[in-house]
């Protein structure tokens, strides 16, 4: 294609999927040809709209709150106000959600957009069927993050806030089969994954999942492998799952509790 905190009390509420026949979207990116290629790709595809474009972070926010798009696909390098705290705002303003398409510079950058809030990351020379993928994973209500994406980003940068034991207003909150299946998101696995590990039906897992979701106040698995290591309940140097607890690009299915 083109180059060019979430913190524990600050968690946006859990959103239900977008209308399966409209998914509208604006584009956020400071670069005029990489708006214009988003937008050609994307409107090409049926069932896609895009209905704004904007040049740096304020009008990503003012546009987003203005036409409440489904979907906000967000650059982080932006003038006037950078995609972190503009995902902050539009998050806090609206009932979008936020797709981070970044050239990942830096890792440290990927981990920030977490904690703003966003739903998903993709790489800007992604090809253009992932694009359109994560746009519609994302708008379904799922989290989409790149395969470069690991588990061993989030331990990396989780290390360093990681309270010395988990925070007990989660396990106030959840039952233990609910915590068990927290700590298996937060460690990479997959709902078929966690039902072998637990030696229950996947269809529980599922229902455990979106309990999960529900009532710590998360929107979607991103947010809650963030708050796993940020509490502590998962630290860095518990076994390696597999890649960050969400599934990948060539896994989607539009289901936000799977």
């Amino acid at each position: 294609m083109f180059g060019g905190g979430i913190l524990p009390r600050y968690y946006a509420q859990r959103m239900q999927p977008a209308p399966p026949d409209r998914i509208s979207v604006l584009i956020a990116d400071d670069l005029r040809l990489v708006r214009t290629g988003f937008r050609v790709i994307l409107a090409s595809e049926p069932g896609i709209e895009v209905v704004g474009e904007a040049a740096d972070g304020i009008e990503a926010v003012e546009l987003a709150r203005a036409r409440q798009p489904d979907v906000v696909l967000m650059d982080i390098r932006m003038p006037h106000l950078d995609g972190f705290e503009a995902t902050r705002k539009v998050l806090t303003g609206t009932r979008s959600r936020v797709l981070i398409l970044t050239t990942f510079d830096s890792d440290e950058y990927v981990y920030e957009a977490l904690r703003a809030g966003a739903s998903g990351f993709l790489l800007k020379d992604a090809p253009a069927d992932q694009l359109i993928t994560a746009v519609r994973c994302v708008a379904a209500g799922d989290a989409l993050i790149d395969p470069s994406v690991t588990r061993r980003l989030i331990a990396r940068f989780a290390r360093s806030v990681r309270p010395a034991s988990p925070a007990p207003e989660i396990a106030a909150k959840l039952t233990a089969r609910e915590m068990d299946v927290l700590r298996l998101i937060a460690r990479g696995l997959s709902n078929t994954e966690i039902a072998a590990e637990l030696v229950i039906e996947e269809s529980t897992v599922k229902t455990h999942v979106g309990r999960v979701l529900t009532k710590l106040a998360l929107r979607d698995r991103v947010q809650a492998v963030v708050l796993a290591y940020e509490t502590g309940l998962v630290t860095a140097d518990q076994p390696e799952g597999r890649p960050l607890g969400i599934n990948l690009a060539a896994e989607i299915r539009p289901d936000y509790t799977r």
